[in-house]
């Protein structure tokens, strides 16, 4: 009996959609899949909690895609194992794994209207037609769009698109949702809204779901945990607030977030930076010479308008309750926030004192250094 047989059979035709589904345990085991001289995945584990929400975020042919197919069951791999609760679907085909997927492109089908591309998958599990109608209305119900159900996909918005590409992957109730790249197609408004109803639908049905993402601001926003990956190897999973304040690597520091990268100098367990000295942040295990680089976020910098001060602001940016500014220090460029109402005087060439009120200090290698990363004191 497969995974997807199993399912069927304890399923509920008459479960409303609201209701919680329960989520699955997904485990990678050392996953290894190679494409030519390519390590698309090197020995990649990962564990992935009962109606957890995780997102896979890296840059592009970092493997997170390719994570996603495996699992999917579109790819193999050379060597490792993908478990869902507990039970090897390694050599499954896709077809019968149980993963509802979303794919960036909308993959509806043109000559079906709204409902009938919900329904398609109960059809293809041979539902009766009242059946599949029913929990077709009612997925699209879940989503916004009931009153949608007659209009073809060229009739229809992205976002809209999306939502129908939704509610048939979650028609099904499968085990796990599979989430790729989704929003990536659609504008900034759009995208902010949807995400908010894909994180709300999941949280509700408590559904176990893989996301993935180049974008770091739909990761931190919608997931429990968030696994950075580079060059087929994970490189930290973390809950979002932990990834951003307290990264393992270097990569981390600078792909999740903005960070200016300021010459320092380490001292025991202390550093000076700008002429301020601040205690190393905890927990990891700062590079071994005196010659370090500081990570340092835009938040951590204060600043002040003075006509004899050492900086000047070289551009601004309005994000909307703050204004983030790249003040020239020196041969340095610092990014600094700063709120947008005490930023309404700051023009380009002002001249500024800049000042770290930081707690603690992230120290890295220099740029150039072989291993430019901080690792996680054990």
């Amino acid at each position: 009996m497969t995974v997807s047989d199993e399912v069927r059979q304890t399923t509920d035709p008459g479960r409303p959609p609201s209701a919680p589904i329960e989520g699955s345990t997904v485990s990678l085991e050392r996953l290894t899949r190679v494409f030519g001289a390519t390590r698309a995945l090197d020995d990649l584990s990962l564990t992935i909690h009962p109606g957890e929400f995780v997102a896979l975020l890296g840059p592009s042919g970092c493997g997170k895609t390719t994570a996603l197919r495996v699992l999917a069951g579109f790819e193999y791999v050379d060597a490792g194992r993908v478990l869902v609760n507990g039970k090897d679907i390694g050599r499954l085909p896709a077809q019968k794994r149980d993963m509802g997927m979303v794919f960036q492109s909308y993959s509806l089908f043109p000559n079906m209207n709204s409902r009938e591309n919900v329904a398609f998958g109960l059809r293809m599990r041979r539902r009766r037609a009242k059946d599949r109608n029913r929990v077709a209305d009612e997925h699209l119900e879940l989503v916004g769009l009931s009153d949608q159900a007659n209009k073809y996909p060229h009739q229809l918005s992205g976002g809209q698109q999306q939502r129908v590409a939704l509610a048939r992957a979650l028609a099904i109730e499968p085990q796990v949702l599979l989430l790729d790249e989704p929003l990536s197609a659609l504008d900034a408004k759009v995208r902010a809204e949807l995400r908010e109803q894909i994180r709300a639908i999941q949280q509700r049905l408590s559904i176990t779901t893989i996301f993935v993402t180049h974008d770091q601001e739909e990761a931190l926003s919608m997931a429990d945990r968030v696994c950075v990956m580079r060059a087929g190897k994970i490189e930290q999973v973390a809950a979002p607030a932990v990834l951003y304040a307290a990264p393992s690597t270097a990569f981390v520091a600078e792909f999740v977030g903005v960070s200016s990268r300021v010459p320092a100098e380490r001292r025991g367990a202390e550093a000076v930076v700008l002429g301020q000295t601040f205690p190393i942040r905890p927990n990891t295990t700062p590079p071994t010479g005196d010659r370090v680089d500081a990570l340092l976020r835009p938040e951590d910098f204060e600043l002040s308008v003075d006509p004899d001060g050492q900086g000047t602001v070289v551009h601004r940016s309005f994000l909307g309750s703050t204004v983030r500014l790249e003040v020239l220090l020196g041969d340095l460029t610092l990014k600094v926030d700063v709120r947008s109402d005490h930023a309404a005087d700051i023009d380009l060439s002002t001249r500024v004192d800049v000042r770290l009120r930081a707690s603690d200090i992230l120290l890295v290698n220099p740029v150039g250094d072989a291993e430019s990363q901080v690792q996680p004191a054990s």
